[in-house]
């Protein structure tokens, strides 16, 4: 999933024939292994810096440990597994960005329901154009795939992941672009009844603002 980019001042969102094609065929970036981990992981700085939390130092120990994490939404929690060992530069930032209440009270701003199956997240300005303040790299893309209950970045392009995310509430085909750093173990029935609710359209047919609004409360997070 794109998300909107800011370019000399100029808002732009990139529509879903854009976004995304069907190309199943294997991705040029590798999964990291755990001894190349810490030298492709770099955070850099990078605007927007809305809700600024400072930018994360790697540290391979930490990101090493297993965690889950769950989306105390208003329409219910969603708990997703980290995945920690394929996709470590990325599950260590959602762990600090979560850490430091990043997502408290922030909006779910999109929800696709033709073609692509998702519930986009992570924005703390609403609008699909914010950030953390930093960026990262790809990872985990070789061969990957979006079946319901994966979790994966949303970017404006390669090695352009900030906060936002999104999660496929139904098996979705989409090119391996995206990095994929989790799986929903439970709240699958939550997203169902959002996707169900429908949106506005606002960005296209089956895509838009959802109906049933989606505020992540809070997202907590536990050793596995």
């Amino acid at each position: 999933m794109k998300r909107t980019t800011r370019s000399a001042g100029l808002t732009v969102l990139a529509t879903v024939s854009l976004a995304l094609t069907t190309t199943t065929g294997p991705a040029s970036a590798a999964t990291p292994t755990a001894g190349s981990a810490a030298a492709a992981c770099t955070y850099t700085a990078a605007v927007p810096a809305d809700n600024f939390k400072g930018i994360p130092v790697f540290d391979a120990a930490k990101a090493a440990k297993p965690y889950s994490a769950t989306l105390r939404t208003s329409q219910g929690a969603v708990t997703f597994r980290a995945l920690t060992d394929q996709a470590p530069c990325t599950t260590y930032s959602f762990r600090f960005l979560a850490e430091r209440d990043y997502f408290d009270r922030t909006h779910c701003h999109r929800l696709t329901t033709q073609r692509i199956y998702v519930l986009q997240c992570g924005d703390p300005t609403g609008t699909g154009s914010g950030g953390p303040g930093y960026s990262f790299p790809d990872e985990n893309l070789e061969g990957a795939t979006y079946p319901a209950g994966t979790v994966a970045m949303a970017n404006a392009g390669p090695n352009t992941n900030g906060s936002q995310f999104f999660i496929v509430w139904k098996d979705t085909k989409l090119s391996p672009a995206y990095t994929p750093f989790g799986r929903v173990t439970s709240g699958l029935d939550a997203l169902q009844k959002i996707a169900a609710g429908g949106e506005d359209d606002q960005n296209g047919p089956g895509d838009g603002f959802p109906t049933l609004p989606v505020t992540i409360r809070n997202v907590g997070i536990s050793k596995r």
